[in-house]
């Protein structure tokens, strides 16, 4: 038999947010932002029942990698205001950031930061020499986001059938 260690889901905070384990409380919203054109346009749009399956898949990485998705909660009010995540694609050798703020929350700052506490958990905790992020050309949001974190383009990558960027920021610059 297989004695695989329990999985535990670090929590982040910064002085906004607490970056937290899904909890079945949390896939309203979030299947409601997956449902979105506007709001996932740049991310995979999906009906209710592959939104529980991205869900459920997205909580599972920190089963089988010991890497995966946060949800963001305000500290003031409790209330999901996104999600961030720190994950490895099937394949794929370096850890890869991702972050969404759900509509209510736009241009709040909230996926900066929540995935700035992201880039110092992977290089602190995690020692990774490298994160990654993946952004559609279009996507003013998201490449704002980028260059808070000081991430930069390095190269173009295939992601489900399309050219993105590929945003890369070392431990230590080169």
């Amino acid at each position: 038999m297989d004695a695989s260690p329990p999985v535990s889901i670090p929590r982040l905070e910064t002085k906004r947010l607490l970056l937290r384990e899904y909890r079945m409380a949390d896939f309203e919203a979030f299947a409601a932002f997956v449902s979105d054109e506007e709001a996932s346009r740049f991310t995979v749009l999906c009906d209710r029942r592959n939104a529980w399956r991205v869900f459920g898949c997205q909580t599972g990485t920190w089963l089988l990698q010991g890497a995966g998705w946060w949800a963001v909660e305000l500290r003031e009010t409790g209330e999901v205001a996104g999600l961030v995540g720190a994950f490895f694609r099937e394949g794929w050798p370096e850890i890869e950031l991702g972050w969404n703020t759900y509509r209510a929350h736009w241009r709040k700052g909230i996926a900066s930061e929540a995935a700035a506490a992201v880039v110092r958990y992977a290089f602190e905790v995690r020692r990774e020499k490298r994160v990654t992020a993946l952004i559609d050309a279009q996507n003013a949001a998201s490449l704002g986001v980028a260059a808070s974190l000081d991430l930069r383009h390095e190269s173009d990558a295939e992601l489900f059938g399309k050219v993105v960027g590929r945003y890369v920021r070392s431990a230590v610059p080169e």
